[in-house]
């Protein structure tokens, strides 16, 4: 069963620290570009981080130089560090993974598998 698998959610006060890791089963992870979303009730779906399957990352500006995007193909998952943690980046946050990026970084349609997401709610 071909399958992405979020963790390392929480509920953490403005300018805390989380790790997510996002873990691929039933298929090659080094093949694939994997990025990040996160979901917000009523404001959609937003591209955040990606990692292409050459190891080159890109970041959406509401986010660069606060979250780290990695990936560790022998252990087959991509983590991302966010630091410095704003209210406004409080969401479900899901990994997806594409072969081919045809719809440019944050197209829906590029991506073959969705994990269910972890929540991240910053608060104090």
């Amino acid at each position: 069963q071909l399958r992405l698998v979020e963790s390392g959610g929480g509920l953490v006060q403005p300018g805390g620290t989380l790790t997510l890791s996002c873990v691929g089963s039933g298929f090659t992870l080094d093949d694939y570009h994997i990025a990040w979303f996160r979901q917000v009730p009523g404001k959609g779906r937003e591209g955040v981080s990606l990692i292409y399957s050459g190891g080159s990352t890109y970041y959406a500006d509401s986010v660069k130089g606060r979250f780290t995007i990695s990936r560790d193909n022998g252990k087959s998952t991509v983590y991302l560090q966010l630091n410095n943690l704003k209210p406004e980046d409080t969401g479900l946050y899901r990994c997806a993974g594409a072969t081919a990026l045809d719809f440019g970084p944050w197209g829906a349609r590029n991506y073959d598998y969705w994990g269910q997401g972890t929540q991240v709610t910053v608060s104090s």
